[in-house]
């Protein structure tokens, strides 16, 4: 393996714990009233397609515009005082830089959000790429769209990289671009398909050590 392409959101920070009780307490009661909406349908979307999304599914109550808006308003919040960092990630991406490995962020969210837990943390070196789905004309996972072009910015192969997802639209991503996908199991996720991944990880330490497995 030459790369290892870690999404953000669930992984990197524990972001998806704030995002679900957003979603479900605040936004979704707003946006589809009358509406259950599986959470699993939509996590690991561009926060702009699943309006559009639950638009079409649905019907939305609210427009596209206070939509966005409370998206950003809450992610600067969650992102500069609520995330905490993954146990261990610093030694793990100095270990596959130190053998030659490329690391990247391939995140749905705009770079904007990004920018901001790479800002928090001191992460702004840490990384050889940082892609946005944003960088993209293209359909946001669960399409492999934004992996393919994460793979072609790195210069790596798809089969010679590694996705590092805790979604089940991440997961399935990964898995069409034709990578070895890790799934990170995080309870704000509950009881997902993640059929399609060659490794489910547990825990930070069981995630640290498949993917450095992988690239050995």
């Amino acid at each position: 393996m030459t790369a290892v392409l870690f999404d953000m959101d669930g992984v990197l920070v524990d972001s998806e714990d704030y995002w679900v009780a957003f979603e479900e307490d605040e936004l979704l009661p707003d946006a589809v009233p009358h509406t259950e909406v599986d959470l699993a349908e939509t996590s690991g979307m561009n926060f702009r397609e699943i309006y559009d999304y639950l638009d079409a599914e649905y019907g939305t109550a609210i427009s596209r515009e206070e939509w966005i808006d409370r998206f950003d308003e809450m992610a600067r919040t969650v992102y500069t005082e609520r995330v905490s960092l993954l146990p261990g990630l610093r030694d793990l991406l100095a270990d596959l830089r130190g053998r030659g490995v490329t690391v990247a962020v391939v995140s749905s969210s705009p770079h904007d959000w990004i920018d901001l837990v790479l800002a928090r943390f001191d992460l702004a070196d840490a990384f050889d790429a940082v892609i946005s789905a944003d960088d993209i004309d293209g359909a946001s996972k669960p399409a492999p769209d934004v992996y393919e072009y994460a793979a072609e910015t790195v210069g790596s192969d798809p089969a010679n990289c590694v996705a590092v997802e805790d979604s089940e639209n991440g997961i399935t991503a990964g898995h069409r671009a034709g990578m070895t996908v890790v799934a990170y199991r995080i309870a704000a996720h509950g009881d997902i398909d993640r059929s399609r991944a060659d490794v489910v990880a547990d825990d930070p330490a069981e995630l640290r050590e498949a993917v450095r497995s992988l690239v050995q």
